[in-house]
């Protein structure tokens, strides 16, 4: 038998179909060319959270029964995948299976490899947003909560109802953002209903591409909300990089850029540090934090391929200010340990 050293070979010589989805930063599925790029150490990973790589790989066989693994795999310093932790686990998976990967896995063999050491458990927000991405992919029904929500948001029941809504369910509504009235629906529960489904929908949209109407209403809430509630409308713009840039720009107008709204663009409207005015702004917001805050950031954004190189230019800048040239100082001093 030819050595399996990948994923990709493993799950195609089980004769398996499988898909792919990234859920370390947006929850998002990643296509199967992008990730044989990855595999093969071609590419690093493109959306890098501390140090690791952190997806879903979703596989099914003709019985059509789907199983789901959860893994967590560590990045090399050039961002690709470091090749052994993943060898031991496609070892431990050939050892669960007598070496055959063509042997069917059962319930029990499934459980025993879902608590192996590179696997990890996601945010029950990303999870619903995962659930409900992958069941609209392969063609399966919403989940029993589905319907509820959509009688929550389209008005059938009192917005004093919302204890009673599921995230599962605002998940599938938002996943299917463009069937039947749901944009529209969305839209008006904005505006009629209670903070708490406000905060849950945008913890769904964060991970999902907003339409232009939508991208506009959440803006629009992002400037009125109170200091406590921004970071969620923030967030929830992450796919809308122009309302993103506007966003930044007006917590630093607002003098609210802080820990929190730092960690958010960090986490999920990371693309506006492409631009260098954002980035300017937020690098010297980041400078005003303390010496360890500024360097795990900075350490975790420069790991993002994309802004790789617009970060490290930053550190050659004359025009920065001396408090972010002191802070930079501070990061090659921690480095240099």
């Amino acid at each position: 038998m030819t050595e399996i050293t990948t994923l990709s070979q493993f799950l195609t010589t089980a004769k398996t179909q499988f898909q792919v989805y990234e859920l370390g930063r947006r929850v998002q599925h990643i296509d199967m060319l992008a990730f044989h790029q990855i595999e093969s150490l071609v590419t690093p990973y493109p959306y890098p959270i501390q140090g690791h790589a952190q997806f879903a790989i979703v596989f099914w066989n003709e019985s059509q029964q789907h199983f789901i693994w959860f893994l967590k795999l560590p990045l090399d310093e050039q961002g690709l995948l470091s090749p052994a932790p993943r060898s031991q686990f496609i070892e431990m998976v050939l050892t669960a299976l007598g070496q055959d990967p063509t042997q069917p896995l059962t319930d029990e063999q499934q459980d025993r490899l879902a608590n192996n050491p590179f696997s990890f458990k996601p945010s029950q927000e990303k999870l619903a947003v995962f659930n409900a991405l992958v069941r609209k992919q392969l063609g399966l029904s919403a989940s029993i909560q589905y319907e509820f929500a959509v009688q929550y948001l389209s008005g059938q029941i009192a917005a004093s109802e919302w204890q009673h809504i599921g995230l599962q369910g605002l998940s599938d509504v938002c996943v299917r953002l463009g069937e039947l009235d749901h944009e529209q629906h969305i839209l008006a529960s904005f505006d009629n209903s209670a903070i708490e489904v406000q905060i849950a929908l945008c913890q769904c949209l964060e991970h999902l591409h907003l339409t232009e109407a939508l991208a506009n209403k959440l803006y629009a809430k992002f400037v009125t909300a109170p200091p406590e509630y921004q970071a969620y409308y923030l967030r929830a713009l992450a796919s809308h990089t122009e309302l993103s840039q506007q966003a930044l720009a007006h917590l630093q107008q607002t003098e609210r850029l802080e820990a929190n709204e730092l960690i958010s663009i960090a986490g999920r409207n990371w693309t506006v540090l492409k631009q260098e005015l954002s980035r300017s702004i937020y690098l010297e917001a980041l400078a005003r934090q303390p010496q360890a805050f500024f360097n795990q950031i900075f350490a975790d954004i420069v790991a993002i391929p994309s802004l790789r190189n617009h970060l490290l230019g930053e550190l050659r800048n004359p025009n920065r200010s001396v408090q972010l040239s002191q802070a930079i100082g501070g990061l090659f001093k921690a480095t240099s340990k």
